[in-house]
């Protein structure tokens, strides 16, 4: 497992894409490519909208508390453990594969923000993975390989535990 220290979550906080207020904004970004989600309010919303996620990685909570919003799809289920701060092998081998074998519904016991490090590694370029940005909108991010290379920098960031 590996665990984000206290001095790096700072840089964690910041988009690390577009931010968008309202996910109707986002839309026109998204027609022809494959998306990704992180987040069961970004994952309903998407849905609810009429778009579709190949992935979606929700945790059954927005902001710390129960999301009354969490997304039904008919996706494949993976269940991981995945506690706060940190990435486990189990998430990560689970993006892996539901990168290879779409479409997934992955559902952390634990917190799933951070799985959008891994997952940017790992998408194809050209995809786009949306998260939440709590208090502020959602973050579309377009896979490239400027992408890969902050979240190489941003996993570098993590420790052994």
């Amino acid at each position: 497992m590996l665990r984000l220290p206290d001095e790096y979550r700072d840089r964690f906080k910041k988009p690390i894409g577009r931010l968008f207020p309202e996910l109707v904004d986002a839309l026109p970004l998204l027609a022809g490519r494959t998306v990704y989600t992180v987040g069961d309010v970004v994952t309903h919303n998407l849905l609810a909208a009429g778009g579709s996620t190949e992935i979606a990685v929700i945790d059954g909570y927005t902001m710390r508390a129960p999301c009354a919003k969490t997304p039904l799809c008919a996706h494949r289920r993976v269940q991981v453990k995945n506690p706060a701060g940190t990435l486990t092998e189990e998430l990560v081998r689970a993006l892996e594969d539901a990168v290879e074998h779409p479409p997934v519904l992955i559902i952390v016991d634990g917190e799933e923000d951070l799985a959008v490090i891994p997952l940017a590694r790992l998408a194809p370029e050209g995809s786009v993975i949306l998260y939440g940005q709590p208090g502020e909108g959602l973050v579309a991010c377009i896979v490239t390989e400027d992408l890969k290379t902050l979240a190489n920098d941003l996993y570098s960031q993590f420790v052994p535990v």
